[in-house]
């Protein structure tokens, strides 16, 4: 491929696609809300402190991110500056809101230049990291569709699509013909293991199950086991918190029902979070729909649902651009300093 079409094809699937998408999930979000209602929520509905707390949680769940972090790093004699695994975590999730992804990459990359330390060493633990949150989104899925499951089925059973969606999940024929996908997959992995694109994806995935199984024999997995919990009992909390920034969602966390609104921060927090796998500028767009889809259960309207998000998604950005400004005067504070002790001689170090 010519370098210049590779290029082209780099921006356009890095950058482009998910400002597109990010544009066309908006439209979805917001061609059926009321805006004169929504402006009424905004301008005199609205408890502006709760979001002011939530973004002070986010601010926590970033530092406790920076922490697990730490242990992981540490156990690969890697030891940073606690301020500078903070401002790494910062910086990642601002830069996150302009190109998506490409947060991840300046993280490893900023701490790899600042301590001399392997590119690919870092990233490992980076993948460790991910496969943790993978495990947890994954465990409060599990405990959403067990604690929330009649309030997920009333509201689909309202629609021809629900229905259909229920039979189909319900049905054993998708679960046989799952197994057997699985199972031709796993044959033919197995048969065509010695060609070059396979033993590839064979190696990466070894790589990825080494780089979390290190998790498991690593100094200090207690901690990282402890700070994990700690780290989406934050993240919870922060959503639960704006709930009562609203009149609607407050009425939810009366509702004994619906546990004090637990119930329903848990749906919307759970879909929100996969929403986040889809590459969107800071989440905006899959983020704003999951929210907005998991308050619909519980008897919110889109338009409700649709400002709640865009309140507390706009509260988090405000706050990572102000963390990611921080970053910069971090960083060039960092490289003045260091320049200026080399600058000194070595006699007057003496």
């Amino acid at each position: 491929m010519h370098p210049k079409t590779r290029k082209i094809l780099t921006l356009t699937t890095r950058w482009l696609l998910p400002l597109m998408l990010t544009c066309l999930l908006l439209w979805v979000l917001l061609r059926k809300v009321d805006f004169a209602e929504m402006h009424r929520i905004i301008s005199g509905g609205c408890d502006y402190w709760w979001i002011f707390a939530a973004m002070l949680l986010s601010v926590l769940s970033h530092v406790i991110r920076a922490a697990r972090w730490r242990i992981q790093l540490s156990s690969l004699d890697i030891r940073p500056p606690f301020m500078a695994l903070c401002c790494s975590i910062f910086g990642c999730y601002a830069l996150n809101l302009v190109f998506p992804r490409l947060g991840e990459v300046w993280r490893v990359t900023y701490i790899s230049r600042l301590r001399k330390a392997p590119f690919t060493t870092i990233f490992g633990s980076l993948v460790a990291d991910r496969l943790m949150d993978t495990l947890a989104v994954g465990a409060l899925t599990l405990l959403t569709f067990i604690v929330a499951n009649s309030a997920i089925n009333s509201f689909l059973e309202k629609y021809q699509i629900g229905r259909d969606a229920i039979a189909l999940i319900s049905s054993p024929i998708l679960w046989i013909a799952a197994i057997a996908v699985i199972a031709v997959a796993v044959l033919l992995i197995r048969s065509f293991r010695h060609h070059p694109v396979i033993a590839k994806l064979i190696e990466w995935s070894r790589q990825l199950w080494q780089g979390f199984a290190a998790v498991a024999v690593m100094p200090g997995r207690g901690r990282f086991l402890l700070l994990t919990v700690a780290l989406w009992g934050c993240y919870f909390v922060q959503l639960y918190v704006a709930f009562f920034a609203f009149p609607f969602t407050r009425a939810l966390c009366a509702n004994p029902d619906y546990a004090f609104g637990l119930t329903p921060c848990l749906l919307a927090f759970v879909l929100s979070s996969i929403g986040m796998a889809i590459p969107s500028n800071g989440g905006l767009g899959p983020w704003n729909i999951a929210i907005m889809f998991g308050l619909a259960v519980y008897g919110i309207s889109d338009t409700e649902g649709t400002t709640f998000s865009i309140l507390q998604w706009s509260g988090q950005t405000v706050m990572l651009i102000i963390l990611g400004i921080y970053t910069m005067a971090y960083i060039a504070t960092s490289r003045n300093k260091n320049k200026s002790d080399n600058d000194i001689p070595t006699s007057e170090l003496r």
